[in-house]
């Protein structure tokens, strides 16, 4: 019986030594790394979303009516300003000018004899001017018909790169109707919206605005090799966004940039005296960051905070917590609202110089 007691007893003294042992473990394992906000200068990369535009792009329509006769050029095809695209089958336009100058012969004609017989007061001044009239009524109908003949050539107005084209061979068009459509991709613009404060920094605040130079992030994730100018603001804020447009221009050299594409502008924005703290030190809820707060007696309490903009692994904040402040780096899933730590203080600057991604 003494002996049954005596192992009791030792395995009791075993399984208290254990515990204790757990309790001494899982309180070394719960210590947690505590730093502060900081102010620093710096820049971040805005990024905007932008429509790429030619510099010039336009619709190709027909001034008369008729069938297509000739297409000279294929679609995608770089034209040069002058060059005949298309022609809308002449014959028509042809006789008009024809009969138009046959009425101008005949009205000089009539002009010379109107003259003579006005020389021997056969017959009054009034009808020599009416027949100068008549003549300047015929030349001006030769004028328009040869107008309206032009027209059956279509010519390119600039050097540019032509679009799909609709109609095929012998249609029979529309005065207005849609031919193709011509792009001038030697330059490009990008076109991207900024919100009000963010104008009126650029503006107003030229030491912290961001930069004229932009460069453009391609739908592959590829720089652009070459950076743009911001060099026009639109007159007027959306209503409905409360965004103005900027306009950057991109050299297109080597024609890579198309009419239509997307992309994003990055801009790069000067920060100075920024509020920053690491992002793995926060957790979000219903869209809104928290971090936790470290009080005089060690407990960490849940605050909201607002940030301003976003850098690689890091936050800018605008208000919420202070450079005072010590705030929970590690282990933000791991607390609960009034815990008390313990923890170890790294400096700021330390923990700047080795961030990691993601909270733990």
């Amino acid at each position: 019986m003494k002996r049954i007691v005596v192992l009791t007893g030792f395995a009791a003294l075993l399984y208290l030594s254990s515990c204790t042992s757990k309790k001494e473990e899982k309180k070394e394992e719960s210590k947690f790394t505590v730093t502060s906000p900081v102010k620093i200068d710096t820049s971040y990369t805005k990024e905007y979303v932008s429509q790429i535009k030619s510099v010039r792009n336009i619709e190709i329509r027909a001034q008369e009516k008729g069938y297509l006769q000739n297409i000279y050029v294929d679609e995608g095809q770089f034209v040069k300003a002058g060059q005949v695209l298309f022609r809308i089958m002449p014959k028509l336009y042809e006789a008009e000018l024809q009969k138009a100058q046959a009425e101008a012969r005949a009205a000089e004609i009539e002009l010379q004899n109107a003259k003579t017989l006005a020389d021997k007061n056969v017959v009054s001044k009034n009808e020599q001017a009416m027949a100068e009239a008549k003549l300047e009524q015929a030349r001006a109908e030769v004028s328009l018909a040869k107008v309206h003949l032009s027209f059956t050539e279509i010519r390119a107005p600039f050097d540019g790169t032509i679009d799909r084209i609709p109609l095929k061979l012998g249609s029979l068009i529309d005065e207005g109707e849609l031919l193709t459509s011509l792009s001038d991709n030697s330059q490009m613009f990008a076109y991207f919206n900024v919100s009000e404060p963010e104008y009126l920094d650029y503006q107003t605040n030229v030491k912290d605005r961001g930069e004229n130079k932009v460069s453009l992030l391609l739908a592959n994730n590829q720089l652009l090799s070459h950076q743009g100018n911001v060099e026009i603001i639109e007159s007027e804020f959306n209503s409905e966004t409360g965004n103005i447009a900027f306009r950057a221009r991109f050299p297109n050299a080597d024609r890579l940039l198309k009419n239509g594409q997307t992309g994003k502008i990055q801009m790069v924005v000067p920060l100075h005296g920024a509020l920053v703290i690491p992002q793995k030190a926060t957790y979000e809820i219903q869209d809104k960051k928290y971090v936790y707060v470290l009080d005089k007696n060690d407990k960490v309490r849940s605050r909201n905070i607002t940030v301003n903009s976003e850098m690689p692994d890091l936050y800018v904040i605008g208000d919420g917590i202070t450079i005072g402040d010590k705030i929970l780096l590690d282990g933000v899933q791991k607390v609960k609202d009034d815990e008390k730590i313990h923890y170890q203080y790294l400096a700021p600057q330390q923990v700047i110089s080795h961030l990691r991604l993601k909270a733990e």
